[in-house]
């Protein structure tokens, strides 16, 4: 704030200055007026201001040097485009963003589209079924990550390779991308190559340093919250009618993720899915105080790759009887078995024709032989190794039913989400 004033006082003597006519007798000088387009690269610490609606207008880069802050109450309207034209905004790695918004008044990105007005949280128009309207946020650290062939940073998903500010991954733990709180994310996950959209918030090779807490993506065709390896701690995460998966775990993340809602849409995929190393770096993350409200689509989780971590305090409600938590390879199935994949206090409210909490985690077995074949009836099946007991009579250890959402004694802290648009517009009780 102090800074904020002294940089108003100089203004406003740099005005005053500039009213007489100079010298030369030229004009009195008037003050340009701020762009509120992004586009191309922001080079230069910048502010955006709660007092104007910007407009996101294609891939737009805070480079390496460069701190973008965005006051609480702004808003960004993205346009629209698909592929290498999708509306993103991108933190590379070595640059910062501050967007610190308050519960009274979120930071709030959506589509062009949206007719939100300054002030407001919400418009009246878009709905959590609006999806792929522009692209996403993505920040992008300098933390280890798990890569093929050992590499020492990747190209993020999204991002053309032909830009080398997509880049992320590196050896610094500690690194710090900025602050990122109180922040809403609406309507994205725009299509950039068959089969490959943009999650609403992502978050490659992002270290300790950073602060993520409280956010919210809604409506996104993707997934809602990506973790690409990286070791920053991110709680407070809500994901609404997302896609494809509501949070997602990649390439060794090794932070803590702590109070989610998840609540699935029409289309929603997984609530979780959860992957492992793919170099030899190892990682392992803590999942906590997870509430996942299911719906007649959509799976509960999905832990694949050789994931290595833990999952506690998770409740399970909504789901239909064919929604499962599945361990989907032999790799993964022996880090269970090794202690390195951990779960504990689940509770489920049982859909019906389950009849008890440990009927919904199951062992899915993968493909040992012909596993690239275009032609999947020649892949050879694995043999499944958690036997006597299986993983499903193993998961009586770590799960309870109970009667409904009420009743539980875990799960996340859903009053931490009454800000949200989702709380408003779906009526969650938070």
């Amino acid at each position: 704030m102090k800074k904020l004033l002294i940089a108003g006082f100089a203004m406003s003597i740099l005005a005053f200055t500039g009213c007489g006519s100079d010298d030369d007798g030229g004009e009195p000088t008037t003050p340009p007026t701020e762009s509120t387009t992004l586009s191309g690269q922001i080079t230069e610490n910048r502010t955006l201001t709660a007092n104007n609606i910007y407009t996101l207008d294609g891939r737009v880069t805070v480079t390496n040097g460069a701190t973008l802050t965005i006051e609480a109450g702004t808003i960004i309207k993205a346009q629209g485009g698909t592929g290498a034209n999708a509306s993103t905004l991108i933190i590379a790695r070595g640059a910062k963003i501050e967007a610190n918004g308050t519960a009274a008044s979120p930071i709030i990105f959506t589509s062009i589209a949206d007719d939100i007005q300054v002030g407001q949280t919400e418009g009246t128009n878009l709905d959590e079924n609006q999806r792929g309207l522009w692209g996403g946020l993505i920040i992008l650290g300098n933390a280890p990550v798990s890569l093929n062939g050992d590499a020492d940073a990747a190209q993020i998903e999204g991002i053309p390779a032909s830009d080398t500010n997509g880049l992320y991954g590196g050896s610094n733990a500690a690194d710090d991308s900025g602050s990122v709180r109180y922040v809403s994310i609406r309507h994205g996950g725009a299509l950039i190559g068959e089969g490959n959209e943009i999650n609403g918030l992502t978050l490659g090779g992002v270290g300790t340093g950073t602060t993520i807490e409280f956010i919210e993506v809604v409506g996104n065709v993707d997934d809602g919250v990506e973790f690409f390896g990286g070791t920053v701690n991110a709680s407070n995460l809500l994901v609404w009618a997302q896609g494809d998966d509501a949070i997602d775990i990649d390439q060794a993340y090794s932070g803590t993720i702590d109070n989610v809602v998840v609540v699935q849409g029409a289309i929603s995929d997984h609530g979780l899915e959860i992957d492992g190393p793919e170099g030899s770096a190892t990682g392992s993350f803590t999942l906590q105080n997870v509430t996942l409200f299911g719906s007649d689509s959509g799976e509960v989780a999905d832990y694949r790759s050789g994931a290595t971590g833990t999952t506690s305090n998770v409740l399970v409600t909504g789901f239909t009887a064919s929604a499962d938590v599945e361990l989907d390879n032999n790799g993964v199935s022996q880090n269970f078995l090794d202690g390195a994949l951990t779960f504990a206090n689940w509770e489920v409210v049982l859909p019906t024709g389950v009849a008890a909490a440990e009927d919904i985690f199951v062992e899915k077995v993968g493909c040992a032989m012909n596993c690239d074949d275009a032609d999947d009836a020649n892949d050879v099946p694995e043999d499944p190794i958690i036997l006597m007991p299986t993983f499903t009579e193993r998961a009586a250890n770590f799960s309870t039913a109970v009667a409904d959402a009420a009743s539980a004694t875990v799960g996340a802290t859903t009053s931490a989400f009454s800000w949200t648009f989702a709380n408003s517009k779906a009526n969650l009780g938070f």
